[in-house]
Formats: structure tokens, C-alpha cells, sequence
């Protein structure tokens, strides 16, 4: 009964290939009745019959294909009323009246008997060994047709099988898909807000100084170490500084927080700004969370001087140079490297020492700091664009020297760079405009998860921002 099931052929529409070997079988014996039959558990089912109209299946009454079915060799009935068993069975005892009966069990390469091929007539009579051999042919040309039907079955089975495997494997890939983007929009959500905390959200307004800043990440996934402020510390006094914290990620968010916040608190006790590199550098090295990551910083106190400038100290922690940029006699560009000797990490070394040196800005004049992310993006021929392409691009430029242009104009250089393994960069810009030149306030636009801003005296007015 498992091999009939498997076979799967109960129950099915009509088949040619089986109609023509009991009309064969019917013909080559010259009986009115031949059939393919396949023994069911409690019927005897015709797949194919000649000679028998609207019959499709009879019970499983003995005598006849349910004794047959039970051997392996032919079976011959030459005169159904003279055989014990046969004599009852509806077929013959019944209107139709078989008189003869020869079948040949259909068997299975693996042995299993499913059914029959069958010749009955109404006449006795006897067939030779040689035709015995020519229904157990038919029989085997059955069970290769079975064969032929399971392997497209299952040919067909596993066909659909796969389709169903690659739609549920799509299907699992959109989803995954759908996640990883979900997730990619909430890493990306959380690192932008995380980012936001770091920087300011604006800067401030410095009485006749103009101030510009921008921001950038490498990857909006995740967060970046890069950090910047401007802040008052008293009596018409301000500091700013820009750094960078080595690595990324969540470790160097919580270390630049630190740092941002070390810092502010020094400025604020310490008019010196090695002094505020020198708490900072204690700071990360009593902090086991902070492990063996370490910063550059450039730190500096303003104090306006009575010409309409403002005195600059500026001290650094292993940073890129700020640069220093003014006009000449001649209506050029003279750049100039803010680099105090001798400022080394901050957070590497217990005794790390750091260099401080004052500058004086005067209107028309200005101070751009940034960090390496700058000037170690490269060039569309591979070669980084360095504190050399930095001067020279400083020195050609055409525009005003204001905060905001200055940041403008160095957005502008990044955007004309390859973004292939860009860092991020950080830029902050003091300006003094020139006498009778109002501080340009507009809003500088960042690329990324800060909003720079340009900051002016406040007697200017409210900001604009850039369309």
C-alpha cells in the first residue's frame, strides 16, 4: 500500500498510454474485456479498461485481481466456474459472466505488487506459456509507464520545492533586507543624535568677531571623534578649541564627551590654555574607559584689544596648524602656519608637555583650524591634498577673508575630492571684518549630522540661513 501511494497514480484522469495497452492486451488475446488495474486497501481500481463501460471500480472480492495481485507469476483461470474461489466473485457470478481470467501482476523494480493487466472473456478457454510471457510484458510496459510518471513527478515535486525554497530564501532576503535598512536608519538616526550632543548645536555671538563651522562625518552610521566649541569664560573673554579623538564609534563618543567637557571646565578655572591640555591629558589617563585612545587639541583664549581686534592665544595638543590669514601691501594673501613648537598628544603620555603662542587678529583677518581629515583627503590622482595643497589653496583664494567664506571656500575644495576613505572633518573660522564692514552672518550648511553655523556680533541681527 506505501508503494501505491507513492506511485500516486489512484484516482486519475484517464491516460492514453494506458488506455492503449488494454486495448493491445484486449486485441492479442481477442477478448471482449482487458483492464490495468491497481489494488487499493479496500477496492480494485481501473486505470484503464477495455470492453467495460462506466466502471471504475469494483470491490476486493477473491477469485479474481485481488488473489492475482498476491503473486508474483501470471495467473490463468481457464473456466472461472470450475475454480473454487473464482466461481463466487461478482464478475462471474454476476450479469457480466466471465467464463475466462488471465492476469500479470504489475511489480515494482523494488518487488511490490500494485495491481494488474487483465484479459477476461465470457467463453472458456486455455492460452500457451508464450502468451502467459506477452501479458507479463504488458504488465512490465505498465510498471515503466508508472516509472516514466513518478520520475516527471517527481521531477515536478522538486522543481516546485526549489521555487518554494528561492521564494522563502527571497523572501527571507527581503526581510533581511528590510531590516538591515530599518537598522541602518536607526544606527544612522542614533549616531546623528549622538553626533548633535558632541558639537554645538550653534555658535555663539562674539561682539566683532565673525565665527563659521562645518562638519562633516565619514559614514553617517557611525559616530566620529571629531569636536569643536566656542564658548564665553568671563569679563568679555572667550575660548574655542577643535580636536580629534582617535577612533570612532560609541568609545570615542563617550571620550570626546569627556574631552569637550574637560575642557570647557579648565578654560573656565585657567585663563593658560596649556593648562587646559595639561587637565585634559590627567583626565584621559585616570580614565581606564578611556584605555589607550588618545586626542589632538588646539586650544585658545580671545581677548579683544582696543584697535577693534582681538588677542589670540593658542596653544596645541599634537594638532594640524591653524592658519593664520591675512592681505599684504599688494592685495594678496599671506598664510601663515600657527604651529607652536612642542605640543604633543594629549592622553598618550603622563609627562606630555604642550606649546602655547599668541597672535594678534586685526580686522581683515582671519584664523582657520580644522582636523587631519582635511588635509588627508586625496586628490583625484591619489596624492593627499597636505598642509602644502592646503597653503596653496588658502593663498589663491579670491574671496573676502570672513569666517563663512573661509568655510564656504573649503567645503567647496572637499566637495571637489574623491570621498573614497574620507575621515571626518571638523573646520571652525574667526574673522574680524574690516572698519565699516558688518560681519556677513550666514548660516553655513553642513554636509553631514551638525548644522554649522556662522556666528556674528550680535548686534547684526538674527542669522540667515543659506538657500
Amino acid at each position: 500500500m506505501a508503494a501505491v501511494r507513492r506511485y500516486d497514480i489512484l484516482d486519475t484522469p484517464p491516460d492514453g498510454a494506458y488506455d492503449r495497452v488494454a486495448a493491445l492486451a484486449a486485441r492479442l488475446f481477442d477478448v471482449p474485456v482487458a483492464t490495468v488495474t491497481i489494488v487499493d486497501e479496500d477496492r480494485i481500481w481501473f486505470k484503464a479498461a477495455h470492453g467495460l463501460e462506466g466502471v471504475s471500480e469494483i470491490g476486493r472480492d477473491p477469485g479474481l485481481c485481488a488473489s492475482a495481485v498476491l503473486t508474483d507469476d501470471t495467473t490463468v483461470i481457464p473456466d472461472t466456474l470450475a475454480d473454487p474461489v473464482a466461481c463466487s466473485n461478482p464478475l462471474v457470478a454476476g450479469p457480466m459472466g466471465v467464463r475466462f481470467y488471465a492476469a500479470a501482476p504489475i511489480i515494482t523494480a523494488d518487488g511490490h505488487r500494485l495491481g494488474t493487466v487483465n484479459v477476461l472473456d465470457t467463453r472458456p478457454r486455455k492460452i500457451c506459456d508464450a502468451d502467459s510471457a506477452t501479458l507479463a510484458d504488458l504488465a512490465a510496459v505498465v510498471r515503466d509507464q508508472l516509472e516514466l510518471r513518478l520520475s516527471a513527478l517527481n521531477a515536478v515535486r522538486a522543481e516546485q520545492e526549489r521555487r518554494k525554497l528561492e521564494q522563502a530564501r527571497r523572501q527571507e532576503e527581503e526581510e533581511a533586507r528590510e531590516r538591515a535598512e530599518r537598522d541602518k536608519a536607526a544606527i544612522a538616526a542614533f549616531a546623528s543624535t549622538l553626533q548633535r550632543t558632541l558639537v554645538p548645536p550653534a555658535l555663539p555671538a562674539v561682539p566683532g568677531m565673525e565665527l563659521a563651522c562645518h562638519y562633516k562625518t565619514a559614514s553617517p552610521q557611525e559616530v566620529g571623534g571629531d569636536f569643536y566649541d566656542v564658548f564665553p569664560i568671563g569679563e568679555g573673554r572667550w575660548a574655542f578649541f577643535l580636536g580629534d579623538v582617535c577612533g570612532k564609534g560609541p568609545e570615542a563618543a563617550s571620550i570626546t564627551s569627556l574631552t569637550r567637557y574637560t575642557l570647557r571646565a579648565a578654560a573656565l578655572v585657567d585663563p593658560d590654555p596649556t593648562a587646559a591640555l595639561k587637565a585634559l591629558n590627567t583626565a584621559l589617563l585616570l580614565d581606564a574607559a578611556v584605555g589607550t585612545r588618545f586626542c589632538t587639541a588646539m586650544i585658545g583664549m580671545i581677548d579683544p584689544t582696543a584697535d577693534g581686534g582681538f588677542t589670540v592665544t593658542v596653544a596645541t595638543g599634537g594638532h594640524p596648524p591653524a592658519y593664520h590669514l591675512s592681505r599684504t601691501d599688494l592685495g594678496g594673501v599671506r598664510v601663515e602656519a600657527v604651529h607652536p613648537k612642542g605640543g604633543m598628544l594629549v592622553g598618550a603620555l603622563p609627562e606630555a608637555s604642550f606649546a602655547s603662542r599668541t597672535l594678534h587678529l586685526v580686522p581683515g583677518q582671519g584664523l582657520l583650524l580644522y582636523t587631519d581629515g582635511l588635509t588627508e583627503a586625496r586628490t583625484a590622482d591619489g596624492r593627499m591634498l597636505a598642509d602644502s595643497g592646503l597653503t596653496e589653496f588658502l593663498t589663491k583664494r579670491p574671496t573676502p577673508i570672513s569666517a563663512s567664506t573661509l568655510i564656504e571656500d573649503t567645503v567647496a575644495l572637499l566637495d571637489t575630492l574623491p570621498d573614497t576613505d574620507r575621515d571626518d572633518v571638523a573646520l571652525l573660522a574667526l574673522s574680524v571684518p574690516p572698519p565699516g564692514e558688518a560681519p556677513a552672518g550666514i548660516m553655513t550648511t553642513a554636509h553631514s549630522v551638525a548644522a554649522p553655523t556662522t556666528a556674528t556680533d550680535s548686534s547684526v541681527g538674527q542669522e540667515n540661513p543659506r538657500p
